[in-house]
């Protein structure tokens, strides 16, 4: 099974840039996005074989998510229940028989930090739906988690200590989770290798360069270590500012 992630930083954006020819091309079991900025009515999207699930954002042109699957799953559910979180159509999750798959578009904390409270409610109301889940079946939690974890995982991460997407708070939420049942999927197979980087910026040859972050992830319950086959980063795709990852199981 192959599964493949991606903020495409909107949709409609991103299939004038070739998304369609990369999703045809990588042919993924289950292919997620994240960031697609659309409403419902704004896209008519045929993708044969596939049954689509979409989780909106109530404000227009903001956040939202999708799940295209080839496998049908037992049951969908969208956000995580008691909360306002849902509003901005950030978590989408399929329950099969053997596992969940959770897609996930986490909140920025902004770059002057306005948002960083909420952004650490967040994680902690997603830690428990997790561990929640976990206790029922295993989970393959994947998306733009907004965070780079280990210095490994930014370019230039001394100039960069406690800015958005790499404070001590957004990390240490992100090593909670792997101290509590859960894999990084490419670290488990690349734990060394620098510039596996998912996210560049928009100014002048920074992509040329790699000058970028890994904020996207694969995570795996570990029950699931001795079905993981390989992880891969596909940076030749250049529809958004991030590019897809991928998981093979």
């Amino acid at each position: 099974m192959k599964l493949v992630s991606w903020n495409v930083n909107g949709l409609r954006a991103c299939i004038r840039k070739g998304f369609l020819d990369y999703f045809h091309e990588v042919n993924a079991d289950i292919f997620c996005i994240q960031e697609i900025k659309l409403q419902l009515g704004q896209l008519d999207l045929e993708l044969e074989g596939y049954y689509q699930y979409w989780n909106y954002a109530v404000k227009k042109g903001y956040a939202g998510t999708a799940v295209f699957t080839k496998h049908k799953p037992l049951a969908v559910s969208y956000g995580i229940g008691e909360s306002d979180m849902e509003e901005e159509g950030r978590i989408i999750t399929l329950e099969y028989e053997d596992f969940y798959l959770v897609n996930v578009y986490t909140p920025n904390a902004k770059r002057d930090l306005s948002r960083l409270d909420y952004r650490l409610q967040w994680e902690n109301e997603l830690y428990a739906y997790l561990m929640a889940l976990d206790e029922q079946k295993p989970i393959i939690y994947c998306g733009d988690l907004n965070v780079a974890h280990q210095e490994i995982d930014i370019r230039n991460y001394k100039s960069n200590y406690g800015n958005s997407g790499f404070t001590i708070e957004e990390r240490e939420k992100m090593t909670r989770l792997l101290d509590n049942g859960f894999i990084d999927t490419l670290r488990y197979f690349y734990p060394d290798t620098e510039g596996m980087y998912t996210w560049w910026s928009y100014m002048k040859t920074v992509r040329e360069r790699n000058i970028g972050w890994r904020i996207d992830y694969f995570l795996v319950s570990n029950r699931l270590k001795e079905h993981l086959l390989d992880v891969g980063i596909d940076s030749h795709a250049l529809g958004s500012d991030h590019c897809p990852i991928w998981l093979e199981l």
